[in-house]
């Protein structure tokens, strides 16, 4: 057999043998193989050559990927099957990446608990859940988050939240759509009540007088079109209990309105 062309194409060489086999190749596998045009190879350095080029390629593609930003082992290897890099080859890149520190999965976990720490909004299950969609194993997922205390997380959260939704809802209402928020962004239940606790929401008669009125407008419009009388008021108090509003409160407001 003899390398009948070597050609760089970009980033790669063109490797020809005999005029009719072709594999691309990088520039280690050109210096480990000390290859050059018209260069004899046996069968056996054919196959080394072919094998250690599909290997220096998958690892290069791997650190062009790993250059941009950190990664999980998982989803370095999905990259590679990607771009269909041989499947028996993929792990030796992989455990070759992660011997030089350039994949490590535990320092990602450290690195995105800590982030989520500094500025982000999650609990513990939706981290766990999406720390696992990355394939990091979940012993390494529990070790790092009982290193963490949540609940500063929790009321920064919850202040946020406050903040954005106090104005809009009655007392009830917001205590319970706080809770919801904090429970669907993964925090405990203890963790979530603690928070709304020391938040120290208090009433404001004035501001729950305007938004019944408000939503008491808006419900009569929808349901006078189909009601009246007790039916009338009936799907009213319904409609105003759903939205958090106090009983003897909408008593009230509708013994005047109607």
């Amino acid at each position: 057999m003899r390398i009948t062309k070597l050609e760089k194409k970009k980033r790669l060489y063109l490797l020809e043998v005999d005029n009719e086999n072709q594999v691309y190749i990088t520039e280690d596998t050109i210096v480990r193989f000390m290859l050059s045009k018209d260069m004899e190879l046996t069968l056996e350095s054919w196959k080394e050559i072919q094998t250690f080029a599909q290997l220096s390629y998958g690892k290069n593609l791997a650190l062009y990927h790993l250059s941009f930003k950190q990664r999980t082992r998982k989803e370095v290897q999905l990259y590679l099957e990607k771009y269909e890099i041989e499947a028996s080859i993929i792990p030796q890149i992989l455990d070759n990446l992660e011997a030089d520190k350039w994949i490590d999965d535990q320092k990602y976990v450290e690195t995105y608990l800590y982030q989520n720490q500094l500025s982000g909004d999650k609990g513990a299950q939706v981290l766990k859940q999406k720390l696992s969609q990355k394939g990091i194993p979940l012993s390494l997922i529990e070790e790092g988050l009982q290193e963490i205390d949540f609940s500063p997380i929790a009321e920064r959260v919850v202040q946020k939240l406050a903040k954005a939704h106090a104005h809009k809802l009655p007392h009830r209402a917001l205590q319970d759509k706080l809770l919801q928020s904090l429970f669907n962004k993964g925090f405990t239940y203890s963790q979530a009540q603690t928070a709304v606790q020391n938040l120290e929401l208090e009433s404001d008669d004035e501001l729950e007088d305007l938004l019944i009125q408000k939503e008491l407008d808006k419900q009569y419009r929808k349901y006078s079109r189909k009601y009246e009388g007790y039916e009338l008021c009936q799907r009213l108090t319904q409609a105003l209990l759903r939205k958090g509003y106090d009983y003897q409160q909408i008593k009230s407001i509708l013994r005047d309105y109607l």
